[in-house]
């Protein structure tokens, strides 16, 4: 890269941020533009940041870098907000988490996340993966890439009706709404919803719901 990238961070532990700043900082390698733990300061924090004329093609952050599980909300919930805000000023986004089973991994990469780090890693891997995206490839975990393998396999043996109720229950559609948009009984949707749990090893309606 030609210039130091700016990155900043949403990360609710203070000794996490804390270490993760200081990391940042010392390598000399990047420009940490702010380091936030909700998602109330990170939407300050950009309006602080792009509420000044800036010079054309720069960016007050390169990269965003994002704990899923913040104290009370879920960090993802900042990229609808940048999207409606900030959409030809997006930064390259990335996960850094201690989640790495398929619903999460599968939910930030449909979001956007080009990359998917779990809190295992060491700072320098972690730097590594932030590298790795910020040339344009996408860098996922191998436990959470193992994860997905795992599902898209599982899921290729779902029947077309089982992947139908899937489809709808993703919709959020309740058993019987499912039944009268099939045209099948309510008990039917019930037994093949049990197929479905049996052969995906989910057992939450709502871990369905967000695959």
């Amino acid at each position: 890269m030609d210039k130091i990238p700016n990155i900043i961070i949403i990360e609710d532990h203070p000794v996490m941020r804390g270490g993760l700043v200081s990391y940042f900082t010392g390598t000399r390698r990047w420009n940490v533009s702010g380091a936030v733990s909700n998602i109330e300061e990170a939407k300050t924090l950009f309006s602080s940041l792009y509420g000044e004329p800036r010079p054309r093609g720069s960016q007050a952050a390169d990269l965003l870098l994002i704990d899923i599980q913040l104290e009370s909300e879920w960090g993802l919930d900042i990229i609808p907000w940048l999207k409606e805000n900030y959409r030809r000023q997006m930064p390259v986004m990335a996960v850094y988490s201690t989640f790495d089973d398929f619903a999460h991994v599968s939910t930030a990469l449909s979001m956007g996340i080009r990359g998917y780090i779990c809190k295992r890693s060491s700072e320098s891997e972690l730097e590594n993966a932030l590298f790795d995206v910020m040339e344009g490839r996408t860098y996922i975990d191998s436990s959470a890439q193992a994860r997905l393998d795992t599902n898209a396999n599982l899921f290729k043996l779902l029947t077309k009706r089982e992947t139908d109720i899937l489809s709808l229950i993703k919709k959020n559609l309740t058993n019987k709404e499912i039944a009268s948009r099939l045209g099948i009984n309510q008990r039917t949707v019930e037994n093949i919803l049990c197929c479905v749990y049996d052969k995906t090893g989910i057992r939450s309606r709502v871990e369905l719901q967000i695959l």
